[in-house]
């Protein structure tokens, strides 16, 4: 049974999608060129400019949905997720400040539901969502231009579902990038060698009387159940990229010593805290947002839930390190983990063991170091 919120929330948004007016003109009425982009999976992202002295263009994206069974843990636990494009999180897409973005989103026959998207970077009724409610066997183009430079999300707004779709793996991010590049708080340019993109879920699977995970024939024999569990706010699984162990072990990152790497983390619902064990964000924009200036050598960062944020971090040793929600109940018991593998020579004067363990002196067993007292 919906909540009156829900309910009331629904209508809102149904009252928005009627009003919504239709597109200013044709597609070509720009009379700008035109680069169609070809998407790829989370935790990368589609080759791309960092700065451009080009003038403003047309960018293709094309997002389709997907409604599909997923497994999510070793244990083989089975979830009815709701994707772009097959992944959780969706694709990062990328353009610049001044471009415009001419997405396509595809709902297959095939799937059960009504979808659409809300993009957070977009100025307009629900971020695009009152334009692009698409039925099964449908598909709608929507247009906007990129006008804040930064890290945003993307999500779908069904009315009266949008916390199922959402915590069920639709939703994504766009990075607006400043035409001429990130910057530090001087004003002096930054470079990325690579970028990582980590989406994090909140996952909240059913249980039955013997506490084992339910599993259902089909997404919506999942619904009541799911959401129930969901009103509990208490997730089953909290994981990178739709998973547990996702990005570790074999499916680590990699990177190498001296290389500079920008990771883009977002969470549609909760907040979260990255942090890099044994590394630091030198640069962060918490917030996610390029005209501000980048705090600097964070050990731990607040992603809003409903927001991305941004780090820039040069490595500068070897090694596995271990990128989690310093909520460390979440990373470790609910799977939240990330390891990025990073080859390079070791550098003694930023770390180096004097001694390794061994057995302690018989004159200094249980004996304490005196501790100086001040007045």
């Amino acid at each position: 049974m919906l909540t009156r919120r829900t309910a009331l929330m629904g209508v809102a948004i149904a009252a928005l999608i009627m009003t919504a007016p239709a597109f200013a003109g044709p597609p070509d009425d720009l009379k700008l060129p035109r680069e169609r982009v070809d998407l790829v999976a989370p935790p990368f992202v589609h080759s791309h400019e960092q700065a451009t002295t080009a003038g403003p263009k047309i960018l293709e994206f094309k997002l389709t949905v997907q409604e599909k069974q997923v497994v999510i843990d070793d244990a083989g636990t089975k979830f009815w997720s709701m994707t772009y494009n097959g992944s959780m999180p969706g694709p990062m897409m990328v353009l610049h400040e001044g471009d415009y973005m001419e997405l396509t989103l595809v709902n297959p026959e095939t799937n059960s539901m009504p979808h659409n998207i809300d993009l957070h970077a977009a100025t307009g009724g629900l971020g695009g969502g009152a334009l692009t409610k698409v039925n099964p066997g449908e598909q709608a183009v929507l247009r906007w231009k990129a006008t804040r430079p930064g890290v945003f999300i993307y999500h779908c707004a069904p009315e009266g579902m949008i916390p199922w779709h959402v915590v069920s793996g639709m939703h994504g991010t766009v990075m607006v990038l400043p035409r001429d590049g990130l910057k530090d708080g001087e004003g002096n340019k930054l470079h990325y060698d690579k970028v990582f993109y980590i989406g994090e879920n909140d996952l909240y699977v059913p249980k039955d009387d013997n506490g084992k995970y339910k599993t259902y024939e089909t997404l919506g024999e999942s619904y009541a159940d799911t959401t129930e569990v969901m009103r509990k706010l208490i997730p089953t699984h909290e994981v990178f990229e739709g998973r547990v162990g996702a990005l570790t072990g074999k499916n680590a990152l990699t990177a190498k010593v001296g290389e500079t790497v920008l990771i883009v983390h977002s969470e549609a619902n909760r907040d979260t805290r990255p942090h890099l064990i044994g590394g630091h964000g030198d640069y962060v924009w918490e917030t996610g947002k390029f005209n501000n200036p980048p705090q600097k050598d964070l050990e731990t960062w607040l992603v809003r839930g409903g927001s991305a944020g941004a780090a820039l971090y040069t490595f500068r040793e070897p090694g596995v390190y271990a990128y989690v929600n310093h909520n460390l109940i979440e990373a470790v018991e609910l799977g939240a983990t990330a390891h990025i593998k990073v080859d390079g020579k070791w550098n003694d004067d930023l770390m180096k063991q004097v001694s390794p363990p061994g057995p302690i002196p018989p004159d200094k067993v249980g004996a304490a170091e005196p501790m100086a007292v001040t007045r």
